[in-house]
């Protein structure tokens, strides 16, 4: 089962490094827009909804590997008191009872959209924008998989640690 949790892992860790880039992309392209713009007095929708896009990807690709970092808000009430295997039960009910199901219900109910939005290659936000707001929209569904893999990938890891008991650190 490790092996298993070890490839999602990994599937989230691979689109991680390769979002990171995103960021970058976004800070220098945001630095040439705002340069154009006060410097030249030029100014294109393209390029701006270029930074939303990378935007979108940063967050909606990135959700996966920020929960496998852990890097996600936590309310921390009783959690960090709890031992491994209190820890591990509040884990379990939270993929299973909170995160999972409504990630299920988002790809589902949003399914649909972004079915319509690729029939008919929907264009661009604004007049003159990037054409391909289907690909915008095709982030959710990829956030709910991503994040739908991450979160197998640390129930099964919560179910090592639960077998494991208050032993292990």
């Amino acid at each position: 089962m490790l092996r298993l949790a070890d490839l999602l892992d990994w599937i989230n860790r691979i689109i991680g490094n390769v979002v990171m880039w995103f960021a970058l992309a976004m800070v220098l392209l945001q630095f040439l827009l705002v340069l154009a713009r006060y410097v030249f007095g030029v100014s294109s929708i393209f390029y701006s909804e270029g930074v939303l896009y990378l935007h979108a990807m940063i967050f909606m690709l990135g959700a996966g590997y920020t929960l496998l970092l852990q890097g996600h808000v936590r309310v921390d009430i009783f959690h960090s008191r709890l031992g491994p295997r209190g820890q591990a039960l509040v884990d379990i009910f939270g993929h299973l009872v909170l995160l999972g199901p409504s990630l299920v219900i988002l790809l589902y109910w949003s399914w649909p959209m972004v079915r319509r939005s690729w029939a008919i290659l929907e264009g661009p936000i604004s007049v003159g924008g990037i054409p391909a707001s289907f690909l915008l929209k095709s982030l959710v569904p990829a956030f709910c998989i991503l994040l739908l893999i991450q979160a197998l990938s640390a129930l099964i890891r919560d179910v090592i640690r639960l077998g494991e008991g208050d032993d292990a650190a």
